[in-house]
C-alpha cells in the first residue's frame, strides 16, 4: 500500500501570517495612521530645512551619498550630514507607513479600503524617494525640486485621509451637511491646492536655492511670485471664513464646526507668518515655520472636508430615507 504524498498547502504572504496570529486593536491602529502622519510633516519640514541650510547637495550622489560611500563623509561637512539626515528620517518614515499596512492588513474584519490607502502611501513614498534622487542628479533644478514637494503633499493627503477612516466605520458615505455646503468645502480644496502650488514657484524663484553654488531659478520674478501667492491665500481665507459662517447657519455638527475654526486660526498663523518673513526678506526660520503652516493648513483642509461626511460601521446602519432627502437639499 502506498502512502499518499504529502500535499503542499497554500502559500501565505508575511502579511498574512501576521493577521492570523495578531489583532490590532481601533486604538493601535488609528495610531499607526497617525504616525503616517506625523511623519510625513516632519518629512516635508525637514525637506525645507535642507534647502535653507543650503545643504541640498550636501550628498552629491544617489542612491549614495557620493560616488564611493553610501554615507556621510567628513569632507562634506554639516552639508552631508544635514543631507544625509534628512535622508535617513525617510526610512524613519517608511517604517511608519509600514507599521499602518501592517496594521490595517491585521485589522479583522479586513478593512479594504484603509489598506489600500495604506499601500498608497507606500507607492508614493517610494516615488518620492526616486524623485528626490533625480533632483539631485538635475543639481537642484527648481521644477524637480517644487515635484519632489508637491509629491510630499500628495503623500501627507493620503496620510491624513487614512487617518480618518481608521476613525469610522467602513459604510457608505453619508452627507451631514446640504450640497451647496459641500460644493463650498470642494472650493476650499481646490483653491488650497492652488496656493500650494503657487508657494513653490515662489520657493523656485526665491533666494533659498538649497545649495550654496549656481543653482537655477524659476524665470519670473520672486516679488511678482509672492504677490499672486498672497491673493490665493486671502481667497482660501475668504472661503474659510464663509465656510465658518455657513456652517453656523445650517446648525452643522459640533465637530464639523470645531474643523473649521481649526482651519481659521491655521490660515491667521500661516498669513502672520508670510507677511512677517516677506518684509523681513525670508530669513530661514520663518521660511521653515511657514512651510509647517503650509502642511498643518492643508491637513486642516483635508479635515474639513472629511468632516463633511460620515461613514457608518455597516451600512445596515444608514437610514436611507434621511440620506435621500439630504442628498436632495
Amino acid at each position: 500500500m502506498h502512502n499518499r504524498p504529502p500535499t503542499i498547502g497554500p502559500v501565505q504572504t508575511p502579511l498574512a501570517q501576521i493577521a492570523q496570529r495578531w489583532t490590532p486593536t481601533p486604538r493601535t491602529l488609528r495610531r499607526a495612521a497617525l504616525s503616517a502622519v506625523v511623519m510625513s510633516v516632519v518629512i516635508i519640514v525637514t525637506g525645507g530645512a535642507v534647502r535653507l541650510t543650503s545643504s541640498g547637495l550636501g550628498c552629491d550622489a544617489w542612491p549614495k551619498c557620493t560616488d564611493d560611500s553610501l554615507f556621510a563623509t567628513p569632507e562634506q561637512g554639516i552639508h552631508g550630514a544635514i543631507e544625509f539626515g534628512n535622508r535617513m528620517l525617510t526610512y524613519v518614515l517608511s517604517a511608519a507607513v509600514g507599521w499602518t499596512i501592517v496594521a490595517a492588513r491585521a485589522t479583522k474584519p479586513l478593512r479594504r479600503g484603509v489598506t489600500r490607502l495604506a499601500w498608497s502611501q507606500f507607492w508614493i513614498v517610494m516615488g518620492n524617494a526616486v524623485l528626490g534622487g533625480i533632483t539631485v542628479w538635475a543639481g537642484l533644478n527648481p521644477w524637480t525640486v517644487a515635484g519632489h514637494f508637491l509629491l510630499a503633499t500628495g503623500l501627507l493627503t493620503v496620510a491624513t485621509i487614512t487617518w480618518q477612516r481608521t476613525r469610522e466605520g467602513d459604510g457608505t458615505p453619508r452627507p451631514r451637511v446640504p450640497r451647496p455646503v459641500r460644493k463650498l468645502s470642494w472650493a476650499i480644496v481646490a483653491v488650497s491646492v492652488l496656493l500650494i502650488a503657487l508657494g513653490t514657484t515662489v520657493t523656485g524663484s526665491g533666494k533659498h536655492a538649497g545649495d550654496s553654488s549656481d543653482v537655477p531659478r524659476m524665470p519670473w520674478d520672486w516679488a511678482d511670485a509672492a504677490h499672486i501667492h498672497a491673493f490665493a491665500a486671502w481667497a482660501v481665507c475668504a472661503l474659510a471664513v464663509a465656510m465658518w459662517l455657513v456652517l453656523r447657519v445650517v446648525d452643522a455638527p459640533d465637530d464639523t464646526r470645531a474643523r473649521a475654526r481649526d482651519l481659521l486660526i491655521v490660515l491667521l498663523a500661516q498669513g502672520v507668518i508670510g507677511y512677517v518673513q516677506y518684509f523681513t526678506h525670508v530669513p530661514e526660520t520663518l521660511v521653515a515655520a511657514h512651510m509647517l503652516g503650509s502642511a498643518l493648513m492643508w491637513i486642516a483642509v483635508v479635515r474639513l472636508a472629511l468632516s463633511l461626511r460620515e461613514r457608518p460601521q455597516n451600512d445596515a446602519e444608514i437610514p436611507a430615507q434621511a440620506d435621500s432627502a439630504l442628498s436632495r437639499v
